[in-house]
């Protein structure tokens, strides 16, 4: 079985071919720009070069129109003939508590999703979109939908619901709903067979730690807990997002600033966390060498940073009766060998003990506590498109 995964950005469209008969990727790659003037798709060809082809791309449809023409271009396509795919599974942002488990896409379910736009004005219509193109394209093959915030809905109520009036709750879904959530979903679950444990009686802490960046806590393969919120705005310092911030600090600003909710928007999802603090960058790596230069507001970063993942680990610890395994994941997490041990460190009474070599590994799968450590710390490789390609599979079988 071959299943196509698409991820519909306002802007982007990145893809994976599958072929699921051994889980392997048969090409990926990602349209840039669309809607702008110099757009264009990357390709990763077999032999693991990258190719850049510049390409005239108004909207969505023709985007994924031109993905398809690159999977059975004679040159680099992987395919013969379109109709070798046998479905398409779609990354959906935001769906509410209309959706705890991923679903064939027919019209019901997409009238539902749109009314979730509220939720997610910039991603959920970008999702819609490469839905829509795969239709006019494709009309007969079948679509699956994977949301960010469904593997969350397990989370009880005292843990995302916010303390203002209930109303508010239930007129317009204010609530906390959690992102990255096929990122946790996939991790709490592969860690488990990379240990050889079962899921059921264990406490683990996913922390997906990227340009954007979120911490759940798992309990028996359930979330039980996320520090993401109603929008991914919540919870940690992240690359360019302030995370946790009082509410009164908002209107403040609001008010000396003279800002619109757009302008408020911006300043705390765009101008804030790592960038606003260093004043220069939102990559992590470009903060390492300026700390390491001496640069005070780039260890100023770090360190917060580092002490907001330590604090949501402490939290969700407390809140779970203790931890047995904690996971490191995403972009940083997975290559952030400093990150990971400034967060570990001084944490023995929580029963982790750190091993500072084993700790010394990038984008694989590994062990990096100490072998008499209390509690297992691990890093696992993220794949939320494997993750959208396996449910997409068992939907259709």
């Amino acid at each position: 079985m071959k299943i196509l995964v698409l991820n519909c950005g306002s802007s982007s469209i990145k893809y994976a071919l599958y072929n699921m008969d051994d889980k392997s990727v048969m090409t990926s790659g990602g349209a840039e720009r669309v809607g702008m003037e110099g757009a264009f798709v990357k390709v990763k060809l077999a032999n693991g070069d990258k190719k850049k082809i510049m390409h005239d791309i108004p909207e969505h449809t023709e985007g994924v129109k031109f993905i398809f023409s690159l999977l059975t271009d004679p040159e680099i396509g992987v395919i013969k003939d379109l109709s070798e795919i046998d479905a398409v599974g779609h990354r959906m942002v935001h769906g509410g508590e209309k959706f705890n488990k991923s679903v064939i896409l027919d019209k019901e379910v997409l009238e539902t999703f749109e009314a979730c736009i509220d939720l997610a004005p910039l991603h959920n219509p970008a999702n819609l979109k490469g839905v829509n193109a795969v239709s006019e394209l494709m009309p007969s093959l079948p679509q699956v939908g994977v949301f960010d915030t469904a593997f969350h809905q397990s989370m009880p109520q005292k843990a995302f619901m916010y303390a203002i009036p209930y109303r508010l709750y239930k007129q317009y879904g204010v609530r906390r709903y959690g992102f990255h959530g096929t990122s946790h979903r996939y991790v709490s679950q592969r860690v488990c067979e990379f240990l050889g444990v079962s899921p059921i009686g264990k406490r683990i802490i996913t922390c997906h730690i990227g340009n954007g960046g979120s911490i759940a806590a798992v309990v028996d393969g359930k979330c039980v807990d996320t520090s993401m919120g109603l929008t991914p705005l919540e919870g940690l310092m992240m690359g360019t997002r302030s995370g946790d911030i009082d509410g009164g600090a908002i209107t403040f600003l609001a008010k000396k600033l003279d800002l619109d909710a757009d302008g408020v928007s911006n300043l705390l999802n765009k101008q804030s966390g790592v960038l606003g603090i260093t004043g220069e960058s939102s990559d992590m790596r470009d903060v390492e060498s300026a700390a390491a230069e001496g640069n005070a507001r780039a260890t100023l970063a770090l360190d917060m940073y580092f002490y907001r993942i330590k604090k949501y680990i402490g939290a969700y610890a407390a809140a779970m009766g203790g931890v047995d395994i904690i996971v490191f994941t995403a972009g940083v997490g997975e290559n952030q060998i400093s990150m990971r041990e400034a967060v570990c460190k001084d944490m023995e009474f929580l029963g982790i003990k750190f091993d500072k070599e084993k700790n010394k590994v990038r984008g694989e799968e590994a062990i990096i506590s100490a072998d008499d450590s209390k509690v297992t710390v691990c890093v696992i490789p993220t794949d939320e498109e494997l993750m959208i390609a396996t449910d997409t599979m068992n939907l259709l079988k």
